[in-house]
């Protein structure tokens, strides 16, 4: 890898694509399909930032409908253009995602409850679901059902015997969607392609410089010990939480761009007829709650806190725990989640856009055009999510064929899903569960670009998502890896080290603090 790193010195690419998370790599995808000479870089490992911390949810839309205390925002006819722009991409965005890569996602059965003394009223509830259901066609339908009270006690439905105020409970609505099973291997899925369209494209890769030179763009990149300057006539930054920190190296009085909210999520392991069911709701803080089924588990979340620490030590505190417990254990008292009860915990934090009058930032997916600020050929993402990487990539794709052509050959992007080959006799990594085995940590290591056993576990093949997160075979997993990395008895040692206190701080228990 080093070598063909060093071989970048003084190159020159039609566009530079800063940060490998789901906006980055799908930007870079469709660049390179467009016939653009692209280079991609990512500081740390691909999708290890928000691509990765997110509540995982392809969302249909119903979030973006309810914030703000009216279901539809009749009286500002210019918001609801906007929210209702916003649901239409969603909707198509999930059409488009269950339609080719299925394998990548799951159905999961949600549940709204609907009180007399909550937010929305049951014909609200109807309108927003016939929004999304004009919005969205038949090919992936919602399966919306609302029941009155007597018929959701009919029903035993998961979750509904231990609902807080049972008199108050008019009924529910119940509704299908889906989630990211593995979001991260969406993320590679989208970088080995936009590699295979000839992006060159590289991890643990740093750009320690950005000068404007003539018409065009230099950066210095760094990966390890190694430097190295290119040329880019337009430059994308698809940084996500860092984007401000991107746009100053510039040196340019550059406007800030990006404000982030923490999400902080907590995960146990619930009753089994809960499995494949979850709720959306409003806790009282008026921010969605949900809990999500997660394969065998389920968690809790999202909290909802603007985030001015450390960018790359993201993780829950007591604090977010404990308001989680709280809201928890209001919403569903006859169920009682306690702290021991706790599996783990995660967070990550929204690249949302800055807006002096929105306190928690602004969910419009924004393309700046830094032009504004005197960085001419250079645009930024902001509040790119999971479930629209693709129009945030075509969308990119559009403002660089707007300024210039493409000096490479065009080709067809692939919206499948990759799969590892099948090794039949390969024993699994996990002894309860046999998707993932030995055989392709190796495959994995060996054509993926892993450079730790972080990168495997948490992103080729994301068994850190379990309920052991993966310690107890980390050993295991280092062992099957080592003669492809060449790793040594010290190097399998110490990468088993890093990685368990990467998942203590990353994805801990029970914070400390």
């Amino acid at each position: 890898m080093s070598a063909d790193f060093a071989e970048l010195d003084r190159k020159s690419f039609d566009v530079l694509v800063i940060g490998g998370g789901v906006n980055g790599s799908a930007t870079a995808q469709a660049l390179a399909a467009a016939g653009y000479t692209t280079i991609l870089v990512e500081k740390g490992d691909y999708a290890s930032g928000s691509s990765s911390r997110s509540s995982r949810l392809v969302h249909c839309g119903l979030r973006f409908l309810a914030p703000g205390g009216s279901m539809l925002r009749l009286a500002d006819p210019r918001r609801l253009y906007k929210t209702l722009w916003t649901v239409r991409n969603s909707m198509r965005a999930r059409r488009d995602l269950v339609g080719t890569i299925p394998e990548r996602l799951r159905p999961i059965r949600m549940i709204f409850p609907l009180y007399s003394d909550g937010p929305y009223s049951p014909w609200q509830i109807d309108a927003a679901f016939g929004i999304l259901r004009a919005f969205g066609g038949n090919d992936v339908p919602l399966d919306y059902q609302r029941l009155h009270g007597r018929a959701l006690q009919g029903e035993k439905l998961p979750f509904v015997s231990w609902l807080r105020d049972p008199e108050r409970l008019k009924g529910a609505a119940s509704y299908t969607e889906y989630q990211f099973d593995w979001p991260e291997r969406v993320v590679m899925d989208v970088v080995l392609d936009a590699q295979r369209l000839g992006a060159s494209v590289h991890n643990y890769t740093a750009v320690r410089a950005l000068v404007r030179d003539g018409s065009g763009w230099k950066a210095e990149l760094v990966k390890g010990d190694r430097h190295v300057t290119i040329g880019a006539k337009v430059v994308i930054n698809t940084a996500g939480i860092w984007i401000d920190k991107v746009n100053a190296m510039t040196g340019a009085p550059v406007r800030r761009r990006v404000l982030g909210t923490k999400g902080a999520h907590i995960v146990v392991k619930l009753p089994d007829q809960c499995r494949g069911y979850g709720i959306a709701t409003i806790n009282r803080a008026n921010e969605p709650l949900y809990c999500m089924p997660w394969r065998d588990l389920h968690f809790f979340g999202p909290t909802e806190t603007v985030y001015d620490g450390d960018l790359d030590d993201i993780h829950a505190t007591r604090a977010d725990v404990d308001f989680l417990l709280e809201e928890v254990n209001h919403l569903l008292p006859g169920l009682g989640v306690a702290r021991d009860q706790i599996l783990f915990t995660w967070a990550g934090v929204r690249p949302l856009t800055y807006n002096p009058a929105m306190p928690k930032g602004e969910r419009t997916r924004t393309v700046h055009d830094l032009a504004e600020d005197g960085m001419e050929g250079m645009l930024a993402l902001t509040n790119g999510g999971l479930s629209n990487h693709r129009n945030s990539g075509a969308d990119l794709l559009a403002r660089v064929a707007a300024r210039i052509k493409p000096s490479g050959k065009a080709g067809t992007p692939s919206r499948a899903a990759r799969r590892f080959p099948s090794e039949q006799n390969s024993p699994p990594l996990l002894d309860d569960d046999t998707e993932i085995k030995l055989s392709d940590l190796a495959y994995a290591a060996e054509h993926e670009q892993v450079e730790t056993l972080r990168d495997l576990l948490e992103r080729r093949t994301g068994v850190v998502w379990t309920s052991s997160r993966a310690i107890d075979v980390a050993r295991k997993a280092a062992d099957a890896v080592a003669p492809v990395l060449g790793w040594d008895e010290e190097r399998r040692e110490r990468e088993v080290k890093e990685y368990i206190a990467e998942v203590e701080r990353l994805y801990p228990r029970d914070p400390a603090t």
